[in-house]
């Protein structure tokens, strides 16, 4: 689905459309005027739900269910590829043509998180297409998964707030005592009110709008809150959709229906929108596309396949988690977006995420069925 949204938005972006009839490209989204500021602002909304659905994704008590092997798993899935990244990045600046010394330690921390994230929804559909999701092993890739995202946007929305796009440069210190305290928060007590609040919600407003709307207003008010304190939206969007995803008392269909409102309505006109804004031919760059599709793979798989095999699997399963992770898909799309909206990347660097995270999620099941062993 993904691919096919960009698809259209290459096909009307500057990519072809832009070529073929350029004044028709024009007219019909204009580089100037309120067009591109609506269109602005309808993306920014777009992926502030996006992150939102990503974090009802999450389920920390099955993290912390899956215990030392998850947590190995996560941990060394996540700082090897982090480390090539950030490496690269940092002593091999030219490799990306990248010549600013004054953001090279933030794009050497974008790389390395870039590198780190995978994409748990795409390793979900993943897992119940090959029927491994309520297995040992899905439960693993899954719990791993869920350890790297909460991680790698944390960095990330950090990282934009040292760039002054959370609203305002921030003081490191305070603002992660006040991001902590924040999600210590909603994880505890906020989600306590939530628990309290949603069978009421349920059972007495008008279904499901009145779920739709709670859900949807809490969402925004902790994206602001994260804006005001100087770290981007989408970790507050995040961070309320754990509180909301680990809830007991949110129905599986109210839970479906926001995702479907999410996905099938905003989601199309984000990835849309990212064809719109860059074209693919033009800046697509193959030595930088293999190096970023060589970390990525070399970094996720070794990474990851290191941390399960150390925490007790066998080689082949340990093998298979590691292209179990290694899918990226959608949610290093939405983080490569947020860069090159940043000023943080170049459009050579941005087209390559892009293939990188379609490629890898095209590969990850063929590879997680050579190896698994169930």
């Amino acid at each position: 689905m993904v691919m096919g949204e960009l698809l259209v938005g290459i096909l009307l972006g500057p990519t072809l459309l832009g070529k073929i009839a350029p004044s028709v490209s024009f007219n019909l989204f204009p580089l100037t005027g309120p067009i591109p500021i609506a269109m602005q602002g309808i993306t920014t909304i777009s992926v502030v739900m996006l992150l939102f659905v990503a974090g009802m994704e999450v389920q920390l008590p099955m993290v912390i269910k899956q215990g030392k092997v998850a947590i190995v798993t996560g941990v060394t899935g996540m700082i090897i590829p982090f480390a090539l990244g950030f490496g690269i990045t940092w002593f091999f600046p030219e490799v990306f043509h990248y010549n600013d010394d004054k953001h090279r330690l933030l794009l050497s921390l974008f790389m390395g998180t870039a590198m780190s994230i995978s994409a748990l929804p795409v390793i979900a559909r993943i897992l119940m297409d090959m029927n491994l999701l309520k297995t040992n092993i899905g439960m693993i890739i899954i719990a791993s998964a869920m350890l790297d995202d909460l991680v790698g946007w944390l960095i990330f929305s950090l990282i934009l707030g040292l760039m002054g796009q959370g609203g305002h440069s921030i003081n490191v210190g305070y603002t992660m005592s006040l991001i902590i305290g924040f999600g210590l928060f909603m994880l505890t007590i906020g989600k306590r009110l939530i628990d309290r609040a949603l069978p009421w919600m349920q059972n007495k407003i008008s279904w499901p709008g009145g779920v739709l709307s709670f859900c949807l207003g809490l969402c925004f008010m902790a994206a602001a809150f994260t804006e005001l304190i100087g770290v981007h939206a989408i970790l507050g969007a995040f961070i309320m959709g754990i509180a909301f995803g680990d809830s007991v008392h949110l129905k599986e269909q109210a839970r479906e229906i926001i995702h479907q409102f999410v996905t099938n309505i905003f989601a199309p006109l984000f990835f849309v929108a990212i064809g719109l804004k860059v074209n693919f031919i033009d800046h697509f760059n193959l030595p930088i596309v293999l190096i970023i599709f060589g970390i990525a793979c070399v970094g996720k798989v070794v990474g990851a396949g290191l941390g399960a095999r150390m925490a007790g699997l066998s080689k082949n399963n340990a093998i298979a988690v590691g292209f179990g992770l290694n899918a990226r898909g959608a949610m290093e799309i939405i983080l490569a977006t947020l860069a090159l909206n940043a000023g943080l990347i170049s459009q050579e660097i941005f087209v390559a995420l892009v293939i990188m995270a379609m490629l890898t999620s095209i590969i990850s099941a063929p590879f997680m069925k050579k190896f698994v062993e169930v």
